[in-house]
């Protein structure tokens, strides 16, 4: 091959992962930037702290419950064909939110938003695996991907804002359409991935979202005190997760491939991904909401890091292995919303949740990167696109309670109704370090 032909392929190698990572950059972006439209939905499409919660859940939601779904069939039908297909879906679906003229129809095409983002997420992280298939240049590209996805976080918030200011909260979704062609012009070259004839099997994929979206009912409605229907719905979530677990154990396709199901090391990384969003959604959903301040400008400690961080993250991985970093990660996440917690019982304290929020920003951005690579090389290669949509799916179930958690207690904006979500996620990442402790 000449030298020619090698800088050629390098070039549109770099410019697929740039793609890649600006698909999941734009994902991102509609959760970040929609999480300081609040009060401008609230006033427009005349509801309250719950309804903004299900403008967040039905996207998490949908998200969460079909990312499984959305790995199986990248591995049968091809990564980059379900990758381009998802983010030609998903600019379309954006450009229907900014039409939507009531909350019902926002929730509809929100939910649209997280299938077509289902198809996005798991197929390119099997796109970074066939590009950089050696485990080094692979960590420095998944740092990458991170950082310039993890871009969004720190963008999101001040772009929101500012779009909001100028055109209302529609502006928010409209960038996205520009964004998706953007990636498929990046990604126009044909990423080869030998495919596998896996089976589908619809209904358990099914039941789990039913019981997902059963769960989230049952936490907004006991947030309410309506305990009757709150325990029916837990009653009803519970249920339904046995049918869905006793139809996935008979399944053709179950949701969890064989080659995963005794991979300790494997769901750990699942548990530490839905522990981390769990925190990060607290902050970005909670804090527009008890704040009156310019939001987005407020997050910048902890989005700036999210953004830039994840490139020495990839050092540390390369250096000391995935753990440490991980560790690292779940020590300061938990300090970091205990500092948020006592600045948000007490509004006068701005330095506090600056330090608090820093703190946040280091736990995301040393935890995310090297858990990937985590699961990625504890996994076998047949099931990249699986472990791909589970973890992310695993995330987006943390991201998805922790707005529903918020949304049902955030009753008041000063005291322990403030702090509850902070100390509450924090708690949650402790749990994820003790894990991360014990492990080799």
């Amino acid at each position: 091959m000449s030298v020619l032909a090698t800088v050629a392929d390098r070039r549109r190698t770099s410019a697929s992962l740039v793609g890649v990572s600006l698909a999941y950059f734009m994902v991102l972006l509609d959760t970040t930037a929609l999480a300081v439209a609040g009060p401008s939905l609230m006033s427009t499409l005349h509801t309250g702290v719950v309804g903004v919660g299900w403008a967040t859940t039905s996207y998490t939601l949908a998200l969460a419950s079909t990312l499984v779904l959305g790995g199986s069939l990248a591995d049968r039908f091809g990564h980059h064909r379900v990758f381009a297909w998802g983010v030609l879906g998903f600019g379309a679906a954006s450009l229907a939110c900014a039409l939507a003229p009531t909350l019902v129809v926002l929730l509809v095409f929100r939910t649209l938003l997280g299938l077509f983002a289902a198809g996005i997420v798991p197929s390119s992280l099997g796109l970074i695996t066939a590009l950089y298939p050696e485990p080094r240049a692979r960590g420095r590209a998944i740092s990458a991907w991170a950082a310039i996805s993890g871009a969004a976080m720190a963008i999101g918030p001040v772009l929101g804002g500012w779009l909001i200011a100028v055109a209302g909260w529609p502006a928010v979704f409209v960038v996205n359409a520009p964004l998706a062609l953007i990636v498929l012009l990046l990604c126009r070259t044909r990423v080869a991935i030998p495919r596998r004839a896996r089976a589908l099997s619809w209904l358990p994929h099914l039941g789990l979202a039913a019981t997902l979206a059963a769960a989230t009912l049952a936490i907004t409605q006991a947030g309410q005190r309506s305990w009757i229907p709150a325990v029916l719905s837990g009653l009803l979530a519970l249920g339904l997760g046995y049918a869905t677990a006793a139809a996935d154990r008979t399944s053709r396709a179950p949701l969890i491939p064989g080659a995963l199901r005794g991979n300790r090391a494997v769901w750990t990384a699942f548990g530490w991904g839905a522990a981390v969003n769990y925190a990060l959604t607290t902050v970005l959903f909670a804090l527009p909401l008890l704040l009156d301040t310019a939001t987005g400008v407020t997050l910048l400690p902890m989005t700036l890091l999210v953004a830039v961080n994840p490139l020495i993250t990839g050092r540390l991985v390369a250096a000391f292995g995935s753990l440490r970093p991980i560790r690292m990660g779940l020590t300061a996440f938990p300090a970091g919303l205990g500092l948020v917690a006592v600045a948000m019982a007490d509004h006068d304290r701005p330095l506090l949740l600056g330090v608090g929020l820093l703190l946040c920003g280091l736990g995301v951005s040393w935890t995310l990167p090297a858990l990937v690579g985590f699961a990625v090389d504890h996994a076998a290669a047949e099931t990249v696109g699986s472990v791909g949509g589970i973890l992310n799916a695993t995330r987006q179930v943390g991201a998805t309670l922790a707005a529903a958690v918020a949304g049902a207690t955030l009753t008041q904006h000063a005291g322990a109704s403030a702090a509850f979500p902070f100390v509450f996620a924090a708690a949650i990442c402790a749990l994820g370090l003790g894990q991360a402790l014990v492990t080799r």
